[in-house]
């Protein structure tokens, strides 16, 4: 259900929603909307997250979308749902997580076929964390089971020369409150001969023995087949 509040300057629709999840251990959900226009539109989307619903648990929430309604009528869409195990979320913001580290991805950059994703690893411990060379990947497809038609490349594997991804693999160290980053690139081109392959769940280990974490880059890898990533290295002092 919807209804368009014209008290709000812009107009703004709002729609209920519920989660349940039906799995045996706690999901976080990340959904997006779209508010569209009497005639299909697109106006306006966001993204709603709704971490830790339990197993068996239906949480509902309100989603609220700025828009220009069409003669006042309007309606909400679900575009995409996300879900990755709890334990395995990434940690945007609150306390700090046990592993002393917090691992996200940014919304990346497109340009000609080319796809960039950064992630970041911040230390918000107490105590010095070590890395050496490149992050531990598993490619997982809309089940979040192994996509194994995909290489992963450690350098820029002749993708594209994009700065930091040839660089040699260092020894980073990191004291509370530094950051390192590391990217992931590909390109969304395609040919006749090969299946299109789409990977939206990557689960990423800082190094051996690191907890993972699940980060949600939608790989449109097309029919290349390959993904690079570079190196840790550490950020400049902000």
């Amino acid at each position: 259900m919807s209804d368009w509040s014209r008290r709000e300057t812009p107009p703004v629709i709002s729609a209920e929603f519920e989660v349940t999840n039906h799995e045996s251990e706690p999901f976080t959900y990340a959904i997006t909307f779209d508010a569209l226009s009497g005639s299909g539109g697109v106006l306006e989307n966001t993204e709603q997250t709704v971490p830790a619903v339990g197993p068996g648990q239906t949480v509902r929430r309100t989603v609220r979308l700025n828009g220009v309604p069409s003669g006042g009528k309007g309606r909400v869409r679900i575009a995409k749902v996300r879900r990755v195990p709890t334990a395995e979320a990434p940690a945007q913001s609150g306390p700090c997580p046990s592993s002393g580290v917090r691992l996200t991805a940014d919304a990346g950059d497109a340009a000609m076929g080319l796809r960039v994703v950064g992630v970041r690893l911040t230390n918000c411990g107490t105590r010095v964390y070590r890395l050496n060379g490149f992050p531990l990947l598993q490619l997982l497809d809309e089940d979040r089971k192994p996509v194994k038609a995909v290489r992963i490349l450690k350098g820029s594997g002749g993708i594209a020369t994009v700065d930091d991804f040839d660089a040699p693999a260092r020894p980073v160290v990191l004291n509370p409150g530094q950051t390192a980053s590391t990217g992931l690139m590909w390109r969304n081109t395609n040919d006749a001969s090969g299946t299109p392959v789409n990977v939206p769940y990557v689960r990423v280990r800082a190094k051996s023995g690191a907890k993972p974490i699940m980060i949600t880059p939608e790989l449109d890898l097309g029919t290349t087949g390959r993904l690079a990533v570079s190196p840790w290295k550490k950020d400049p002092a902000r």
